[in-house]
């Protein structure tokens, strides 16, 4: 995978600008380790960093192509898995290539047929192609937003990169937070509002849309969206359609010239793809497969069950792995490296996150990346199908908000008074959860609870998945692993989208629908076992540990945090000595323990980027 900057200027000229694009790119160094690349002219300049994965001598970029003497010049970050058909639909119109790269084929779909190449894309993706001849910028975003793009205007200047970082490394984008902004840090994060950037006047490209940049102006356009309509299949022909679009997708994302792995939790998700992956590999000859899972010192004598987390992964991990027969891996944190890396957690995400949730997940594919720089994850699978406990228990599926986010007085109590009146977070939470379910495409004449669901499965695709992609994208990016995630095509969140409930719950089950459509290939107790989540520590050393940093925060007069908090309602929570709620404040993992680091990381981060507030 690779990272993208670019920047658009109608008055400047940017043929000078080379060290100004240099310390943006290098910024994205991690995102792609193996190369660089910069291209200038006097109205764009584009640079690239790469992590070759497919054809190392045929993708590098920026990449030009001609086409009837128009030339444009394109810089991408993703993944086609459909690049060999598309391939033989371009040599069929004309079309030749120096090479087998996804690159080549993508910069020719546009040359063929312009914007309307997004809709024959399979893949993940962020790009941008300029347009000499017409002096205009396409940017395009994948439809499930796995690959980001945030841009920000500044005068006559369009500046676009695939990471905060890189916009803030430019000298007209400021690290500055507004009141919207501190809505965001303070009432949804870790998540973000679609196609918000944070910080002032930083956007993001949304999901499944595209922006067309003139000197006359920027405009975005949606070329996906969800559409609502009956669903006519019986369960027979639901269940094999599911299995066929989902053993196709885990195959298509194999392809790879460098080692190519599975995450497994022995979970169904992780376990049907490395089900499917270990029997692609023998069929191909390609060996064994290995399989990789992670866990804490200690985690087996300190796990608490509960109702988001029932029980533990190991017991599982063993019996998948014996059964498909990987070579498997498992990776153990110990409290103190969780801890370490909370701050580089913050520095990859650009913003405080899921505390050790992330930091797990960077130290995981940071040992990965020593053997392999591929690995498949079963991320969306839960809300693409209906996994979550929201989408059942009643209290939570008509809980009036955001369920994954649901103390939202309780987060409003830890602002200061003052913080809490300007920037109103119950009220801010309320307008972005309204807006979000006037985006829903509704089914007319659709049962009223089934219509409910509908919205739901809308919020965690638009908001929930989305947040754990981010965390995906920037955790594994940050270690220069490249993460895939085959439940996230299209064509399967198209499909299941309008599945009835009844039938996604086949067997009264959550997701039964996929354990239906996928029975055969693993141990019944497998295809069976009840959700359970990515795995956190349950060590008393990480709540020790965490509320120690907080403290210290709180006893430090030149902290940035404290005028932003109530100091005594976050000091009496952090030294009280009740135990650690198991009742999460975001999510299914982030409860007492995480709030202390997602404080810590709070204060880090507003420290490291040196954020100020515009009032």
């Amino acid at each position: 995978m690779c990272g993208i900057v670019g920047w658009i200027d109608w008055e400047k000229d940017l043929s000078h600008e080379r060290p100004v694009l240099q310390q943006m790119t290098q910024c994205l160094k991690d995102r792609g380790p193996d190369a660089d690349g910069f291209w200038l002219t006097p109205r764009a300049a584009l640079g690239h960093r790469r992590l070759v994965v497919v054809d190392p001598a045929g993708g590098q970029q920026p990449m030009t192509a001609l086409k009837s003497e128009h030339a444009c010049t394109m810089i991408y970050n993703g993944e086609l898995y459909n690049t060999e058909d598309l391939r033989q639909q371009l040599l069929a119109c004309g079309h030749t290539f120096q090479s087998h790269s996804d690159t080549e084929v993508l910069l020719h779909c546009y040359l063929e047929w312009g914007t309307n190449c997004l809709a024959k894309l399979n893949g993940i993706f962020a790009f941008a192609i300029w347009d000499e001849r017409a002096q205009r910028l396409f940017v395009a975003r994948d439809r499930m937003g796995v690959k980001p793009l945030f841009y920000a205007q500044r005068g006559s200047s369009f500046l676009f990169a695939s990471e905060l970082k890189a916009l803030l490394a430019h000298p007209d984008v400021k690290p500055e937070l507004s009141r919207e902004g501190l809505a965001e840090v303070f009432g949804i994060s870790p998540a973000r509002t679609p196609g918000h950037g944070v910080f002032h006047q930083v956007h993001e490209v949304r999901p499944g849309c595209f922006l067309t940049v003139t000197r006359d102006r920027v405009k975005q356009e949606t070329y996906w969206r969800l559409a609502s309509r009956p669903h006519t299949d019986d369960l027979p022909t639901t269940a094999a359609r599911v299995r066929e679009l989902v053993v196709d997708s885990i195959k298509r994302q194999l392809v790879a010239d460098v080692p190519v792995a599975t995450l497994l939790s022995g979970g169904l998700d992780s376990s049907v793809i490395t089900a499917v992956a270990a029997e692609h590999f023998k069929e191909t000859g390609r060996g064994t497969l290995h399989s990789y899972s992670i866990d804490y010192v200690d985690n087996d004598k300190h796990f608490q069950a509960s109702s988001f987390q029932p029980n533990e992964d190991a017991p599982y991990v063993q019996l998948v792995s014996q059964y498909l027969g990987t070579q498997h891996h498992t990776i153990e944190f110990d409290t103190a490296e969780l801890v370490e890396a909370l701050k580089v957690a913050t520095l990859a995400r650009d913003l405080p996150g899921m505390a050790d949730v992330d930091a797990s997940l960077y130290l995981f594919c940071r040992e990965i990346k020593k053997e392999t720089t591929v690995v498949l994850s079963g991320e969306c699978a839960d809300e693409v199908f209906g996994g979550y406990p929201w989408f059942y228990r009643e209290e939570l599926l008509n809980a009036g908000t955001f369920p994954w986010s649901r103390a939202v007085k309780e987060r409003a109590s830890w602002l200061s008074p003052e913080l809490r009146a300007w920037v109103k977070p119950e009220e801010y939470v309320a307008m972005r959860y309204a807006e979000s379910l006037d985006e829903v495409p509704h089914l007319p004449s659709e049962d009223p609870i089934e219509a409910r669901r509908r919205e739901m499965f809308y919020l965690n695709i638009t908001w929930f998945m989305n947040t754990l992609l981010d965390r995906k994208d920037r955790m594994s990016m940050a270690a220069s692993l490249e993460a895939r995630v085959p439940f996230c095509d299209h064509r399967i969140v198209e499909y299941v989208w309008n599945i009835p409930w009844e039938m996604k719950t086949h067997g009264n089950r959550e997701k039964g629908i996929l354990r239906k459509a996928m029975e055969g290939i693993l141990p019944d107790e497998v295809l069976y076992r009840k959700k359970s989540p990515y795995p956190k520590t349950h060590n008393p050393s990480y709540t020790k540990a965490v509320r120690t940093w907080l403290l210290d925060i709180l006893n430090d007069p030149t902290s940035p945090l404290l005028p932003l908090i109530d100091v005594p309602v976050i000091r009496k929570i952090a030294e009280s000595d009740a135990q650690a709620s198991s009742i999460p404040f975001f999510g299914q993992l982030m409860s007492t323990p995480q709030l202390f680091a997602y404080l810590g990381q709070m204060d880090y981060w507003l420290r490291e980027y040196r954020v100020t507030i515009k009032a």
